[in-house]
């Protein structure tokens, strides 16, 4: 059976660890949150409702596509192409390209990242087959103007940093719901895990700090991957409501 991303991928590895995928989660979920399209989002009302659920399903349907048989990939590529085109429809406008891009970079950045911080360094090759999975997924809902190369990558994500991020209104009120939806200690968890994946510059417009209280923990999760401390990543950072997502965000 042919496979989207091959089964040996480190891609797979990196996407079928439960740990890697939160942290993941909370990169994505800080970055949404200073995105400059982000008003999208919050057209429909899904994302003030239930910000948890809204960033919890983008990374389950990337999960999915990692996963599945090309066929399946690819048909969920096209319901997440669908998805938005329905939301341009209702609002009378396109999303501009530029967001698509962003969404995905986040996505190749934060994978990248998220490994790094809990597991270890990525060689060049690595990097560059994670960057080339997802551009594949850009292709697919057919984004413009996305980089051929993990080198060019880095130029355009650097950009995007710089010129599609800013503090808002929106980004107030998006953590604001993050710590209502959590709770005052996983919101405390939460920031933490940011502060451990966060590119420096969307730190700065955060107001956060680089040091996270996680960072002692993570050598000794690092060098042991104790079953207990695991578990403890696994749902300290997410309500009850969704152990079952994350249980089952481990690979089988």
């Amino acid at each position: 059976m042919e496979y989207f991303v091959a089964k040996h991928s480190i891609v797979r590895t990196i996407w079928g660890k439960a740990d890697t995928v939160l942290f993941i989660f909370a990169g994505a979920a800080a970055e949404f949150a200073l995105n400059k399209a982000v008003d999208w989002l919050y057209f429909t009302g899904r994302l003030p409702a239930d910000p948890l659920g809204r960033l919890f399903s983008t990374v389950e349907y990337a999960r999915q596509i990692v996963f599945a048989p090309r066929v399946g990939a690819e048909k969920a590529i096209d319901t997440i192409t669908a998805i938005h085109g329905a939301v341009e429809a209702k609002r009378g406008a396109a999303i501009p390209a530029w967001a698509y891009r962003d969404v995905l970079f986040m996505l190749i950045d934060y994978s990248i990242r998220s490994f790094e911080a809990l597991e270890r360094l990525l060689t060049t090759p690595e990097k560059e087959e994670v960057f080339h999975v997802f551009n594949r997924v850009g292709l697919r809902m057919g984004i413009p103007d996305l980089p051929t190369t993990y080198a060019e990558w880095l130029v355009a994500r650097a950009q995007h940093l710089s010129q599609d991020l800013a503090h808002s209104h929106y980004t107030d009120d998006l953590f604001q719901q993050y710590r209502r939806h959590l709770g005052p200690l996983r919101y405390w968890l939460l920031l933490q895990g940011q502060r451990l994946v966060l590119p420096e510059h969307v730190r700065h417009l955060l107001g956060f700090g680089a040091w996270s209280w996680l960072r002692p923990v993570v050598p000794v999760y690092r060098h042991t991957h104790h079953f207990s401390l695991s578990q403890w990543i696994k749902t300290a950072l997410l309500p009850t409501a969704y152990k079952a997502q994350i249980q089952a965000l481990d690979a089988q």
